[in-house]
């Protein structure tokens, strides 16, 4: 049962470590745009699971905490992973990810539409731009078939 790290968990290595992180999100054409700063911590569970820990306080008052989980399924043959924020109720689940460019991973998820009733469809991908700077951006398939980015994050290694 104690499988081993594969080589596509080697992907994740570089998000290990002490982060500074800016975030501006959109949740929708004409709607207003928040603005967030905070700190992530990235730790492995022996090169299996990352998690990814982050907090911060938004610019009008309130703190916030995330917590990203990301790993490879080898029976699955990709990337899954979840995501939990205080300052929602969904648990997101993360499937079907794949590497693009040997740069970026994008994971799929399902959630709840922002307006409206029911559920929708969501894409993140996290792209390493080098060893001290990575991207995390959210976007949401909008009712019109078309991907709409929602939320942009810019993660800075702490010095």
């Amino acid at each position: 049962m104690f499988e081993k790290p594969q080589v596509e968990h080697s992907w994740l290595e570089p998000l290990l470590g002490d982060w500074l992180m800016e975030t501006e999100c959109q949740m929708g054409p004409g709607e207003p745009t928040h603005q967030s700063t905070g700190e992530t911590t990235c730790r492995s569970m022996e090169g299996m699971w990352y998690l990814l820990e982050g907090r911060g306080e938004e610019p009008e008052g309130g703190r916030w905490s995330t917590l990203m989980t990301l790993g490879y399924d080898a029976k699955k043959s990709c990337y899954v992973g979840t995501f939990v924020g205080s300052m929602m109720t969904c648990l997101w689940q993360y499937t079907r990810g794949v590497i693009k460019a040997e740069k970026k991973l994008i994971l799929d998820a399902e959630g709840p539409r922002f307006h409206g009733e029911g559920m929708t469809s969501y894409r993140d991908s996290l792209e390493l731009i080098d060893d001290a700077h990575w991207i995390l951006a959210s976007e949401i398939l909008t009712e019109e078939g078309e991907w709409h980015q929602i939320m942009t994050s810019h993660y800075r290694r702490k010095t």
